[in-house]
């Protein structure tokens, strides 16, 4: 189906572009934001004003239910340019997909693929230039939705708002990362909505999160909310290990089931290495970078793409990992994919949406 044949996509371009003041060559992750903004009204059991327009703000009430009660939900797409000047956006069907898991989770509404997708391509066509051309640059792309109803009582709201903001961002780690394993703060427990991308997954993350960088750390190490045994995630990224001669990501609902970490596990399987998803106990880790067979580890992710890790931190040692240079897969993973999503090399997963 086509946003056409059944939501009418109205469009009011901007007046006053701010394009001409980006400085391309030092772009801060998040702080740019583009000329456009696409946004849906959700209401009475439908969506409706579907339209794309000046990126600024929104009034809303004080009431508004997702201040209240959380109800809020997002996600995280990159668009890549070729050197044609094609604009090619990385998977963002799969992202689609995880949007509407998350907002099954959270009881809201699922947006359907015209809005999702069509918009999509509408909104980037009208802002294909601000697609950065250079190379380790890329546009990030942020869907999200939230509960609108002006009302106060727990319960689902029975307005929402659906909007998607794009700008040019840079890298978002730009050195390996250290981190330190969590074992008391959770981030996630069995039943709860760790394998959604919801704004209180990040909420709750700040606080231990400071705690480690006091310590001297970039990032946290979450284990298992029940006994603190089990490897889940890095932060705000899913976390993939080479031991031996497999690679491994920690698996369960607890954890969220990135798009990256996907990509990178099927072509591991394409490419003819071992593969599992599993549990990953944090002393297996210890033992094996201390054994020498934990050869690679790295935090996978849309923001984060393929961050190699330097050293961990537990019940306070350090114990480093192997120098970035001589790690095979991540390096292998992390140029194909540039080559992939920049257009230098064919498509034969089907994973670039050419923006029409």
């Amino acid at each position: 189906m086509n946003a056409t044949e059944n939501y009418s996509i109205r469009v009011e371009p901007t007046q006053n572009s701010r394009l001409s003041q980006v400085d391309f060559d030092n772009l801060k992750f998040g702080k740019i934001l583009s000329d456009h903004m696409l946004v849906a009204d959700y209401d009475d059991g439908e969506w409706k004003d579907v339209s794309i327009v000046p990126y600024g703000d929104i009034s809303f009430s004080p009431s508004m239910s997702a201040l209240h009660y959380g109800q809020a939900i997002f996600e995280g797409i990159k668009a890549y340019k070729f050197a044609d000047g094609t604009v090619s956006i990385f998977r963002p069907d799969r992202n689609w997909e995880r949007f509407n898991k998350s907002a099954a989770r959270l009881q809201m509404p699922e947006v359907p693929e015209e809005i999702f997708m069509d918009g999509l391509n509408k909104l980037l066509d009208i802002d294909r230039n601000w697609v950065p051309a250079k190379e380790g640059s890329s546009l990030y792309i942020r869907p999200f939705m939230f509960g609108t109803e002006a009302a106060l009582g727990v319960h689902p709201s029975k307005s929402y708002k659906f909007i998607i903001i794009t700008g040019p961002v840079g890298a978002y780690y730009s050195k390996p990362i250290s981190l330190k394993v969590e074992t008391y703060y959770t981030r996630a427990a069995e039943g709860g909505v760790g394998f959604s991308k919801n704004a209180g997954n990040y909420a709750l993350s700040l606080y231990p999160t400071q705690l480690a960088n006091d310590e001297g750390y970039d990032q946290i190490m979450w284990t298992d909310a029940s006994e603190h045994k089990y490897i889940e995630e890095a932060g705000t990224a899913n976390l993939i290990f080479r031991i031996g001669d497999t690679i491994i990501t920690p698996h369960g609902d607890t954890i969220l089931h990135g798009v990256t970490r996907r990509t990178i596990m099927e072509l591991a399987e394409k490419w003819g290495y071992k593969t599992e998803q599993r549990k990953v106990s944090v002393q297996e880790l210890i033992d094996g970078i201390k054994a020498g067979t934990v050869t690679e580890a790295f935090a996978a992710g849309t923001a984060a793409t393929i961050t190699d890790i330097s050293r961990i931190g537990f019940e306070g040692q350090d114990y480093n990992l192997p120098p970035v240079e001589g790690r095979e897969f991540s390096n292998k993973v992390l140029h194909y994919l540039n080559e992939l999503r920049y257009g230098k090399v064919a498509d034969p997963f089907g994973w670039n949406y050419l923006v029409k």
